[in-house]
C-alpha cells in the first residue's frame, strides 16, 4: 500500500504500489466485472472506448453515471462521473484518470480526480466533496491492491 490520498488545490491524487503485473492491474481498472469487485457493487459501460457511457452503482449510495474519456491500453484510463447519485452526467461531475507504470516489483497506480473547482454549490460544498473523495480513494485503491495481490498469489 502507500500513503493516503492528498488534496492539492482542487485535485485529489493518490499513488499505490501493487504487487501484480501491469496487465493484471489494467484488467482490474477497465473490466467492469473486475471493477465491481473493488469499485462499486455493479459496474457497467457500453464499450471500453472514449465516449462510451455507463454507471458505477453502490447498493448503499445509488447509481453514478460515467462517460469514458480516455483509453490508452496498459497506460491510462479516464472517465467523467457524477459525484452524486444521478440519472445522467451533469454539472456535479468530476474527472478521474488512472495511470499505471511498470515498477520493479509490480505496478504503480496513480489516480487523479479533478474538476472540483467547477462544481456548483460554493466553496464549502467543493471542499466537502474533495474530502469525501479523498477518503474514498484511500478505501477504493486499498481494495484494488488487496484484490489483485490476492489474485496474483
Amino acid at each position: 500500500m502507500s500513503d493516503h490520498a492528498r488534496i492539492k488545490g482542487h485535485t485529489v491524487t493518490r499513488t499505490v504500489h501493487i504487487e501484480a503485473s501491469p496487465a493484471t492491474v489494467w484488467e482490474a481498472l477497465t473490466d467492469p466485472a473486475v471493477m465491481a469487485k473493488w469499485f462499486g457493487d455493479v459496474v457497467e459501460f457500453a464499450a471500453l472506448e472514449p465516449g462510451a457511457t455507463g454507471s458505477i452503482d453502490w447498493d448503499d449510495y445509488g447509481s453514478f453515471p460515467i462517460e469514458i474519456t480516455e483509453v490508452v491500453p496498459g497506460d491510462a484510463f479516464g472517465f467523467r462521473w457524477s459525484g452524486i447519485p444521478a440519472d445522467e452526467l451533469d454539472e456535479y461531475s468530476t474527472h478521474v484518470r488512472f495511470t499505471i507504470a511498470d515498477a520493479e516489483t509490480g505496478t504503480d497506480v496513480t489516480v487523479i480526480e479533478s474538476g472540483f473547482d467547477t462544481l456548483p454549490g460554493g466553496t464549502r460544498y467543493r471542499r466537502a466533496r474533495l474530502e469525501q473523495n479523498r477518503e474514498g480513494w484511500d478505501v477504493e485503491l486499498d481494495e484494488l491492491a488487496i484484490l489483485v495481490e490476492d489474485d496474483s498469489e
